[in-house]
């Protein structure tokens, strides 16, 4: 290899990086807390961008769809943007308070139900121990004075906390100033969101110039491709997911009434919300619905159970990967295999993040390897073919 000035950079770029990443390992906590102190810094800026995303898709759906019609009057372009960018506020705000309104009532109401019958509950287990210790001809006295002293746990909670009063006021005040700090960041990161929708277009052509000012216009234009796939396809991850949330809870709502089951509504709402986390959301509301019914009627608990598994697989087999896998083009294996990294790694962001991020890298990988294999057979079709030797005469 000659070692003109191009090469010579090359090979020092990989030198220096080289470099860099064995100090970066070296010192692997300080180059942590230096990242985390970064990501803090400019943490308001990043949610505001994954708000600025969600309020996207319904904002761009009013604006291309519902109101279609009025493109092109001139007082209509003025108020455009700002009246769909409310209107998606809105219909988000409003089934995230519907859904909570809903769900936490009856939450609260069971937690208290279930506090009243623990006393019974107790006694029904006490009954049951003694019957039980006959059957093996064990003492029934000794199990007849197991009691719970409720006085002596409350006096020793009493004084645990008398004790521990110091530490339970520092972490108070912790919680109180990571409780404002999350509200004020929450806030900044919905200015950030506003300005972000307000001037997509201008921003979205402000970095493709910088871009192809400073970068080669061949990267420039890959990177941009991979930007514009990577939003296609998260888009359209989140609005599948999102209908196949809708799905799921109508079924749900809908298999309840007709099986007469307590709180279809209520159930029906929350494994809705909580199928937006792919693969096992819907089996958290699943549990959660199993409890609340199950303070009114164990049989019917298990009846629910039993329909939510049955549905479960309606839902996985024909569902989701109409809704959900077509949009993002990943087949149903990759999806779990991303699920699951992604839980394992960084818990339910990394279940939301890692399936359509799997989707893009699958999407990358599928378009090099299609060309690649064009590429071969384009060079085997030029190849001139290799002439056969004549037959010896006999």
């Amino acid at each position: 290899m000659d070692l003109n000035k191009k090469n010579s950079r090359k090979i020092f770029g990989f030198i220096a990086f080289g470099i860099i990443l064995f100090v970066a390992m070296e010192n692997l906590g300080a180059v942590a807390g230096a990242a985390g102190w970064i990501l803090g810094l400019f943490w308001p800026f990043l949610l505001g961008l994954c708000i600025a995303f969600i309020l996207n898709i319904p904002m761009r759906f009013l604006e291309e769809r519902v109101f279609a019609g009025l493109k092109g009057k001139k007082t209509w372009n003025k108020i455009c943007r700002p009246v769909c960018m409310v209107l998606s506020m809105v219909i988000i705000l409003a089934i995230v308070f519907f859904v909570m309104f809903l769900v936490l009532p009856e939450l609260i109401r069971t937690f208290t139900i279930l506090s009243r019958s623990i006393p019974a509950f107790v006694n029904d287990v006490q009954n049951w121990l003694i019957k039980l210790a006959e059957d093996f001809d064990i003492s029934a006295d000794t199990i007849q004075n197991i009691s719970i002293d409720w006085d002596k746990m409350i006096s020793t909670a009493v004084t645990f906390l008398q004790d521990g009063a110091t530490t339970v006021l520092n972490t108070t005040i912790g919680v109180t100033t990571s409780i404002v700090n999350g509200v004020v960041n929450f806030f900044l990161a919905v200015i950030f969101a506003i300005y972000i929708l307000a001037a997509k277009e201008k921003l979205g052509g402000q970095i493709r110039k910088f871009l192809r000012a400073f970068i080669d216009t061949k990267k420039a234009d890959q990177f941009l491709y991979v930007c514009s796939l990577s939003s296609r396809i998260f888009g359209n991850f989140v609005s599948g997911q999102c209908t196949e949330a809708v799905i799921l809870g109508t079924l749900c709502w809908l298999g309840m009434l007709l099986l007469q089951l307590p709180y279809p509504l209520v159930i029906g709402a929350l494994v809705g919300l909580t199928a937006l986390i792919p693969i096992f959301g819907a089996f958290i509301g699943c549990a959660v619905g199993a409890f609340l019914i199950l303070i009114v009627s164990p049989i019917k608990a298990l009846i629910f159970i039993i329909f939510f598994l049955v549905l479960q697989q309606i839902e996985g087999n024909l569902i989701y990967p109409k809704v959900v896998g077509t949009s993002v083009g990943l087949p149903g294996i990759w999806v779990l295999l991303a699920v699951t990294i992604g839980a394992s790694m960084f818990g339910v962001i990394g279940m939301l993040v890692f399936v359509p991020l799997c989707s893009v890298l699958y999407c990358l990988f599928r378009e090099a390897v299609n060309h690649r294999l064009c590429i071969k057979e384009q060079s085997a079709a030029k190849k001139p073919a290799v002439p056969k030797e004549p037959a010896a005469k006999k």
